[in-house]
This record gives C-alpha cells, structure tokens and sequence, in this order.
C-alpha cells in the first residue's frame, strides 16, 4: 500500500523465506533485513518493508517449487504490479486443499481482476484495480488468507466465505491483519 512501513521482527529466514525474499527484492521491493542472527542453528531477522512500485515477473521451474505456497498471495501481488506476474510449472497447486489455480483465478476475477488460468499455472497482467467481491476460500487456508490481502486494495468492502480457514496455518491471522492494516 503507498506510504506503508511493516517491521517483522523474529522471522525464521531459512531457505524458503530466503527465497520468497530475494524473488520479492527482484521485482524491486523495498525489503531491508537490518538485523540477523543465528538461533538454535536457524538464521532469524527482523525484515523492513516498506512501499515500492514492482515491476512483476514470472515463476518458473526450480523457483515454483520454492514458493509453491506463496503463489496464491503473489498472484495477487501480480495485479498490482506493473508487469504482472505469470507462473509456470505449478500443476501441483491443482492438488492442494483446492485446485489453487482455479480458486485463485476465480477470486481474482470477482475482484474484476483480469487472470488466466493456465494448465499448470497462471497469468495475471499488471497495473489492474481491485474491487469490492464476495470470495470464496473454499475452506482453503492460503486462499483466505490471499484475498484477505487482495481486499485491502479493493475499492470498497469485501468479504470471504470461509474465512476461518485462515486459523489453519495462522489462528492470529485476521488479529495481526487487523493491527497491521490500523497501523497499530
């Protein structure tokens, strides 16, 4: 969001994270780690964020595999870039607690959002505006939690069926969404 600041301290930055990471900064994210250190073996950090137009890209092969997860929240990303953001070589996605992609593209679209579901992937144009909808997580713990994200952009309100989802991987997600999106 223009004008934001995030501060995360004591993240685990183990390989996975690193990889997001260094994708994120690629497409011109302002991302700051000031602060590193080793505990019980694992690298943590304190990660800055703060606002930064993206130029976009693309996910493929080696890269798929380390963000898997991450591709529904970077799916929205993508709209808002300036290049977008196609993913390649994630048929997998089709297997997880919903096919991702479908839902994915799916919920986009109810946003007004242009997207294009691909056999193994998708392709999301940048530079789009996000509207109000109704989505559906499909009991989908990463999909909730992508269009909870997507929502902030939107033009107005929006609501997800099934947002309890969330609590699957994260129960303090709405209550850290919340403080984060009142600047508390």
């Amino acid at each position: 969001m223009p004008g934001s600041r995030l501060v995360i301290r004591g993240v685990g930055l183990n390989p996975t994270r690193s990889a997001l990471l260094d994708f994120l900064i690629g497409m011109g994210a302002n991302i700051r780690i000031p602060d590193l250190e080793s505990r019980n073996g694992e690298l943590v950090g304190e990660i800055v964020v703060e606002y930064s137009t993206l130029r976009g890209g693309t996910i493929d092969g080696g890269l798929t595999a380390a963000l898997i997860d991450e591709i529904p929240v970077l799916a929205v990303l993508g709209a808002a870039t300036e290049e977008g953001l196609t993913v390649k070589d994630a048929s997998e996605l089709r297997l997880k607690e919903t096919d991702r992609i479908r839902t994915v593209i799916d919920n986009l679209r109810r946003m007004g959002v242009d997207a294009e579901e691909l056999p193994d992937g998708m392709a999301v144009p940048g530079r789009q505006k996000f509207h109000a909808a109704q989505f559906d997580s499909f009991g989908d713990h990463r999909i909730a939690m992508a269009f909870a994200v997507a929502a902030l952009r939107a033009d107005g309100e929006s609501a997800i069926d099934g947002a309890e989802a969330a609590s699957v991987s994260f129960p303090e997600f709405w209550q850290t969404l919340g403080a984060i999106s009142r600047g508390a």
